[in-house]
């Protein structure tokens, strides 16, 4: 998911002036390597909205149930701003002393019927929870039937909204991290995939948009249904809902074998056929590259889409079909990073998902990591560095694994550079089969932090402990650095010697390789790289030349903060 705020799209075409212009160096750091100002706006989305998972809204109960199968029948009425919910639920018991189900519900709507394996049953819906006992001995599977209707529950920006534009509906729903409860039963946990067939209702005038393929549309006097079907399993938080008079257009998108053609859908507002039609025009290369380096893309027998919606903070990767704010297709190829953030979470966050909300950087880091991959692909190293800089800032908060909030910089773009980090640590031929192996063993499913590490090191044949330790589990923060050099002549030779001090405070002694560019009096330069593994760490060597001037981490592979002591030869 991305978030931004509503000052963004004026700040986006100030930076666009100016980057056109060519007043901008995103990527420039000044001589003793220290950035106390972090980029203020970029092209994409501000990460850092406050949204919190409630500890309670998970029973112990609903660990102990696998969801299979979600038959959603939803009837929307726009001007009432109610719906009409029919939904059917197959799951299996994984323990059989269970002596009830809970899933998550909002209490919200009037139950007409639940009935469960065919039977009626009683029931408690209070909350965000709903309760069916079990009595006697059940059978391993269960299926549980509700029908409703009613308003649902507005969450703020989140949930399941009826808004409207130019006096025209638009529906659509935002169920991360814990909303989809807000309009049908389920078992709100993001590890239980289930598969997922859905019709959405609406006047006939309206198009409804779903996750995976289309299975048919059907008209009755003034209503259409579209019915939408998963080829592969789902979490409830990217299950989307999309409806209003949309404009449908196609692109296509060729698998890298040339033996399947995929659909790429857009659903877009009538007035804005034309941006939307140049905003899009590069999805089939993002996926493309997405594939190259990742491995093809993981629901190629259903489809890519995008669906306008009116959320003004932002972008959704609702699995297959990508909600993407109104204000953020102009037409101007501004956002295209958006656009990439959101696809490549087709990879990781959706195909492979979080095991739960504690690893959300491995969806939202990883997903901020592929835009500067991709604008590395466009742009070489000189891109990669940009974007990483444009993710740099010296006041992350808290820890990656289970931070406090899970939509804050420190998740999405800290994230970011612990994987330009670990590049760095093993290597790109590694870091990639990495990338690769960890999304072939987890596809379709979900992993931990754990899980990840684990793939790092069998991958890189190295124990990577301390690494994830400083920079995921433990440390807060990032690396600064306080340094001194000096240089002594020994006849046609020179001593360097190089002071590093650790002094941040939010973990005690980072682990890194520190590639140093030294530049000598007669303007040649060398680059030496060292294995920093002490609070204080004291480097000598000898030089042919005449130091003159030190660059630390002249490439920007390191999260951290270089500046001169008192006392140096600068």
């Amino acid at each position: 998911m991305m978030h931004n705020s509503k000052l963004f799209t004026f700040k986006i075409f100030i930076f666009y002036f100016f980057l056109t212009a060519g007043f901008l160096n995103p990527f420039s750091r000044n001589e003793t390597h220290s950035i106390t100002n972090k980029t203020s706006f970029r092209l994409q989305e501000f990460p850092g909205f406050q949204v919190n998972v409630n500890p309670k809204y998970i029973s112990l109960n609903q660990y102990k149930i696998d969801i299979l199968h979600y038959y959603i029948n939803i009837n929307l009425y726009p001007v009432k701003k109610t719906l009409k919910g029919d939904v059917t639920i197959v799951g299996k018991l994984l323990d059989k002393n269970l002596k009830q189900i809970d899933l998550n519900f909002y209490d919200n709507f009037n139950i007409s019927k639940i009935t469960l394996n065919g039977n009626k049953t009683k029931y408690i819906n209070k909350g965000t929870r709903l309760t069916i006992p079990l009595k006697g001995i059940q059978p391993d599977t269960f299926k549980i039937h509700v029908v409703y209707e009613g308003r649902p529950k507005r969450m703020g920006f989140y949930g399941f909204v009826f808004a409207e534009i130019n006096n025209t509906s638009v529906i659509y729903n935002l169920n991360e991290p814990d909303f989809a409860s807000t309009w049908f039963p389920c078992n709100d946990i993001p590890s239980d995939k289930a598969q997922l067939d859905i019709k959405i209702t609406n006047d006939s005038s309206d198009v409804s948009a779903s996750n995976g393929k289309l299975v048919g549309i059907t008209t009755l006097g003034a209503r259409r249904t579209y019915y939408w079907k998963t080829i592969y399993p789902i979490s409830t938080y990217l299950i989307g809902l999309y409806s209003s008079d949309y404009t449908v257009f196609k692109d296509k998108y060729i698998s890298l074998n040339k033996v399947d053609t995929m659909d790429i859908d857009y659903f877009v507002f009538h007035k804005q056929l034309k941006a939307a039609k140049i905003d899009f025009k590069e999805e089939p290369e993002i996926i493309n590259f997405f594939a190259k380096t990742f491995g093809e893309y993981p629901f190629i027998k259903a489809k890519y889409g995008i669906a306008e919606f009116l959320w003004e903070m932002g972008a959704m990767e609702t699995q297959t079909l990508t909600g993407v704010g109104s204000i953020f297709i102009g037409g101007l190829n501004l956002f295209t990073a958006m656009y990439v953030h959101e696809l490549a979470h087709q990879w990781f966050g959706d195909a492979v998902g979080p095991e739960s909300w504690k690893d959300i950087w491995l969806n939202e880091g990883f997903a901020t990591y592929g835009e500067a991959l991709f604008s590395e692909s466009k742009g070489g190293k000189t891109a990669l560095q940009s974007t990483m800089m444009s993710k740099f800032q010296d006041d992350f908060t808290g820890t990656v694994y289970n931070p406090g909030n899970i939509f804050s910089t420190t998740v999405y773009d800290k994230g970011a550079w612990i994987l330009q980090m670990l590049r760095w640590e093993v290597g790109d031929s590694t870091f990639f089969h990495i990338m690769r192996s960890y999304f072939n063993k987890f596809k379709y499913k979900n992993a931990s932090t754990a899980d990840f590490e684990n793939v790092c090191e069998q991958v890189s044949h190295r124990n990577l402990n301390h690494f994830f330790n400083q920079w995921v589990y433990q440390g807060t923060g990032i690396i600064k650095v306080k340094y001194s050099w000096t240089t002594k002549s020994n006849q046609k030779k020179f001593l360097l010697k190089i002071n590093l001090h650790q002094i941040q405070k939010g973990y005690n002694t980072y682990f890194f390789p520190l590639q140093i560019k030294i530049i000598f009096q007669d303007r040649s330069s060398e680059l030496k790289t060292f294995r920093i593994d002490k609070r204080q760490k004291l480097i000598t060597f000898n030089t042919g030349k005449l130091p003159v001037h030190l660059i630390f981490d002249p490439n920007n592979w390191l999260l951290a903060e270089f500046s001169k002591m008192q006392k140096s030869n600068e």
